[in-house]
């Protein structure tokens, strides 16, 4: 199947991601204006918040990288790539992963591409943090990511663009990415499913399409 995306979505993931990287390219600006302005009295400080900084700038922009570009559709893309690059978007935050060592879903397919997109997807769901948990098999759903917390709030807008049933003239910069995510997974053969029957957790499921 082929899916084919108006100028109008590139240019709102573009934002949404641009977005998602303002703050700590922000914060190093600032810790160079902190030693322009302090001199050495304040450089052990601002030095500490560059590489703060630059550590979570290089994490998100090599989460995009395998999200979104061509690099997460290569060959050399693993499952342990996946689960680290996840892992490090999570550090620090109020969410937690879940992606136990064993549960390795094969590579092609987007898969793997899915996977970290349904993370964040889940981690969005959790406005006051919590977990969230991978779980793969060989069969009908291939990888589920389920979002667990104390508050969990998927935005109808969100759900209907994953779905496909937003135009995407109607898309958002906050609806823009669950929108992509859904046509990724329709370009491979998938379809994903939305299960929100505990209040207490919210369970995105893959499943092959019908031939």
């Amino acid at each position: 199947m082929t899916v084919s995306l108006e100028l109008h979505v590139v240019e709102l993931l573009c934002s949404r991601l641009c977005h998602d990287l303002i703050s700590p390219v922000g914060a190093i600006a600032n810790g160079v204006e902190l030693i322009e302005e302090m001199g050495q009295s304040m450089a052990d400080e601002a030095m500490s918040l560059i590489a703060d900084s630059a550590d979570q700038a290089a994490r998100r922009l090599r989460l995009f990288r395998l999200a979104y570009g061509a690099a997460g559709n290569s060959g050399s893309f693993t499952a342990t790539e996946a689960r680290t690059v996840l892992g490090a978007w999570f550090r620090g935050g109020r969410v937690r992963l879940d992606w136990p060592a064993d549960v390795m879903p094969k590579p092609d397919d987007g898969l793997l591409k899915l996977a970290l997109n349904l993370g964040l997807l889940a981690e969005e769901a959790m406005p006051h943090g919590g977990v969230v948990t991978l779980a793969a098999g060989g069969g009908n759903p291939a990888l589920s990511v389920t979002a667990e917390g104390p508050v969990l709030n998927l935005r109808e807008e969100v759900r209907q663009a994953l779905d496909g049933a937003l135009a995407q003239a109607d898309l958002t910069p906050r609806s823009v990415q669950a929108y992509v995510t859904g046509r990724f997974a329709e370009q491979c053969g998938w379809h994903i499913v939305v299960d929100a029957k505990a209040p207490e957790a919210l369970r995105f499921q893959l499943l092959r399409r019908a031939s």
